[in-house]
Formats: structure tokens, sequence, C-alpha cells
């Protein structure tokens, strides 16, 4: 199936924020980022609004063109993070929900195993609408990125939030990189890595 793909910008804000917060309403880690129901309709918005404010100032958004699916992707330097990107983690649980320990944790934790060693595209969140996942959107968001990847030369990198996410980057050319995170009592993520394709 093919889905136009395009840049998106400010004036697609509220979109992609009402479709990130659809997407990942449901998904195990949001679920355990804010347990309580009522409080992740309250915040989870927030958050998402946060994610997207970060991959504005440090990479790229794609979106579908009718709306159905978005990636937030950041253009990583090797190197050691910034001095104040340990900061990151407690910004954004002041930002989001400065109550919630969670928020904070899951950025220090997730920060602890992203690759440093060399430069890569880091495929921060791609979200489908539930009523849409299964027909190939996200495959059509990430598969330009990585035709460029392996163009150029590239390497990827993402954390998988569920067994479904994984075995569809599996599929993609990416492969499990060191250990599982497994978020206290909470859900396992992936990290994962893929290797630029001889084109």
């Amino acid at each position: 199936m093919g889905v136009p793909i395009r840049r998106a910008g400010e004036s697609d804000r509220a979109e992609v924020v009402g479709l990130l917060d659809e997407a990942f309403m449901r998904d195990p880690v949001s679920s355990w980022l804010f347990p309580d129901e009522r409080r992740r309709r309250e915040r989870h918005g927030g958050l998402m609004e946060a994610f997207l404010d970060m991959a504005f100032a440090e990479g790229y958004v794609d979106i579908a063109e009718d709306g159905s699916g978005v990636a937030l992707w950041w253009s990583v330097s090797a190197g050691p993070a910034p001095e104040d990107a340990a900061d990151g983690p407690v910004h954004l649980r002041q930002a989001v929900d400065p109550d919630n320990e969670r928020v904070e944790t899951i950025g220090r934790l997730t920060s602890e195993i992203h690759p440093s060693d060399r430069p890569h595209q880091y495929l921060h969140l791609i979200g489908v609408k539930p009523q849409r996942q299964g027909e190939g959107i996200g495959s059509a968001l990430v598969a330009p990125v990585l035709e460029r990847c392996d163009r150029e030369g590239l390497h990827a990198y993402l954390e998988a939030s569920s067994p479904r996410g994984r075995e569809l980057y599996l599929r993609l050319g990416f492969t499990d990189l060191g250990n599982a995170l497994d978020l206290p009592d909470g859900p396992r993520m992936w990290p994962m890595w893929r290797e630029p394709q001889m084109v």
C-alpha cells in the first residue's frame, strides 16, 4: 500500500500530538508511566507534546498525508552527551508530571543504554492510529529514512516498547542490541540497532 509521507512542521502540532496520544494511550510503557488511567488521560498528551518539541529541536518529524501515522526521528552524533543532557529527564518530569518519578526514571534508563560510539538516526517514537494498525503505515513511515541510511551508510537505533513493534523492526533489518531493558515493576523494552544495508 502506498502511503504518501511528508515532513511535518509546527502547523501540524495539534494533529501530531493527538495522533501520538491516541496511538500510545494503551502502549505497555505509557501504561507503566501512568498506571492510573484518569491521570494518563490528563498527562499523556503533555508527554507526547514534549517529545514532539524534542524532535523539532533535535531532528525531524514525518507524517502520513492522511494523518494515520507519525514518526519522530533525531540525528545523534557520536561521543558523550552534552553535560546538560543529564538534566533532561528531570526537566521532562517537571514539565509533564512533577509528582511522577517514572517519567524521570525512564529518561535516565533509556539514556544509559543509548549507544554513543557511532552517529545514527534515532527513531524516538512512531505511532499509528489504532484503527489503522496492521496496514503497513509504520513500515511506510520508516522506509524513506532507512533507504537514506542505506545510501549514506548511516546507522539507526530505537527502543521497541512492545513485542509487536519489535517484530516489525526485526523485519526492517534491526537487531537486538545488548540486553533488554526491564522497567522497574514494569514492561520490557528492546534496544535495537540497524547497520546500513547494501544497496
